[in-house]
């Protein structure tokens, strides 16, 4: 087991995913914070306590983690649901399964499977001969109440009005002692100005059930796949991409002998390495043809919105650096930083090695995955244009043919884990 001799915050890991999700759309943001932040302090005002007051947190900072297009995120907005439930129900159904298989997130992907579901007068207590944990209709809750907050008005002028609304569905859309919470909650201006000031500090720093995992090689590298797939997922022809790209890079840095931590922090890189890529539509992400100019524009935004958000990540800035800069070039042509080889240390060149191997090998909207002969001449003609490193392109090559059973091995395992969790949702 190999031990990283760092403390490594699951809270500041789920923040960096949550604040990524909600790039997709400037309305959107820091969405997923404010309902963790209502959702804790709602829970705790109802008497809610112990280890669903971390969950509840959690599950607020991931709870549309599934819902994956711009449409699904844009209807979840809407206060009055028009969709058929089952639509709505689905987005949640996929954020269980996104993250039912983390052994630490059990109860928040519970949480997440039934946050759309009405109270109904209690007959929200069970859904399909499933029980429902209190705490999905707090989130429920939660999440209606900041999607009322009008964020061009000043925040204490609207409380009344927020709860005359939330109190006009009491038993119906919402359970009643959770609304009469609600209620005393509005009272503290305190309350509101958190809401609206929530990048200012930390809110939920009390909370430490989700606080430290102590060098725990499998807890951070289970957590970090679970987020790879919430990367991934969103399109079948990124599916397994991330899977690809951190098996690459970790043989890469133990062929030029990184120690055995370097090659686990290649791996975690490999693994968040297009977190900003939460911030592009699926559209664009599918797109069969070329891409227009702003497409493109889009598209290059990705590796800087995944520096911006793994930043926050403190323990690794080296995990940032590696992730964030692998669409940098030797001679300063890349993006987004337009770093030269000079600055770009042998992680960053890794990592772009293997994105590149990774991406021009597997299958894409546009085009059919390259085979061996295309793939190696890809890779020396962007050595001659001084986009990547000779040496670790040349170490690649030299051992080709293992990348290539090894890729295929770790892409065809990620694939059927997609097509499980797509079974899931067509059987829903």
């Amino acid at each position: 087991m190999i031990k990283v001799n760092k403390n490594i915050s699951i809270l500041d890991l789920v923040e960096c995913l949550s604040i990524a999700m909600d790039l997709i759309s400037p309305s959107m943001s820091n969405h997923q914070r404010r309902v963790g932040y209502i959702a804790q302090k709602l829970a705790e005002e109802a008497g809610i306590s112990g280890a669903d007051l971390n969950s509840v947190l959690v599950a607020g900072f991931l709870h549309d983690c599934g819902a994956f297009s711009l449409d699904e995120r844009n209807l979840a907005m809407e206060f009055e649901l028009s969709a058929p439930s089952a639509f709505l129900h689905r987005h949640a159904e996929a954020g269980y399964h996104l993250l039912r298989r983390f052994p630490p997130f059990h109860e928040v992907a519970r949480f997440i499977r039934f946050h759309h579901l009405p109270w109904n007068h209690g007959a929200g207590n069970t859904y399909r001969d499933r029980d429902v944990p209190l705490c999905s209709h707090v989130l429920h809750l939660a999440d209606r109440i900041d999607v009322l907050i009008d964020k061009k008005r000043h925040i204490l002028c609207q409380p009344k009005e927020i709860v005359k609304k939330i109190a006009g569905s009491a038993g119906t859309l919402f359970a009643p002692q959770l609304v009469e919470a609600f209620r005393v909650l509005a009272e503290k201006e305190c309350f509101w100005l958190d809401i609206a000031d929530i990048d200012s500090g930390n809110l939920w720093g009390a909370y430490s059930g989700f606080g430290r995992i102590m060098g725990d090689y499998d807890s951070l590298l289970g957590m970090t796949s679970i987020f790879s797939q919430i990367i991934d997922f969103r399109s079948r022809f990124t599916a397994t991409h991330s899977s690809g790209v951190s098996a690459s890079a970790v043989i890469l840095a133990r062929l030029l002998h990184m120690s055995e931590d370097d090659c686990f922090m290649m791996k975690i890189a490999g693994n968040l390495h297009d977190l900003g890529k939460l911030a592009v539509p699926t559209k664009i992400l599918e797109k069969p043809g070329k891409l227009s100019d702003e497409e493109f524009c889009i598209i290059r935004t990705h590796t800087y919105y995944t520096y911006k958000t793994l930043k926050r990540f403190r323990e690794f800035d080296m995990i940032s650096r590696w992730a964030a800069h692998h669409h940098e070039r030797l001679d300063g042509k890349g993006y987004p930083f337009h770093k030269r080889g000079e600055d770009l240390t042998l992680g960053c060149r890794i990592m772009a090695v293997a994105d590149v191997f990774t991406a021009i090998t597997e299958e894409r909207p546009y085009r059919p995955g390259m085979d061996d002969s295309q793939a190696i001449r890809v890779l020396r003609n962007m050595v001659d244009s001084r986009a990547l490193d000779p040496d670790i392109v040349q170490t690649l090559l030299d051992n080709f043919s293992e990348f290539g059973q090894v890729r295929r091995m770790v892409q065809q395992e990620a694939f059927s884990e997609y097509r499980e969790f797509e079974q899931h949702l067509v059987n829903f």
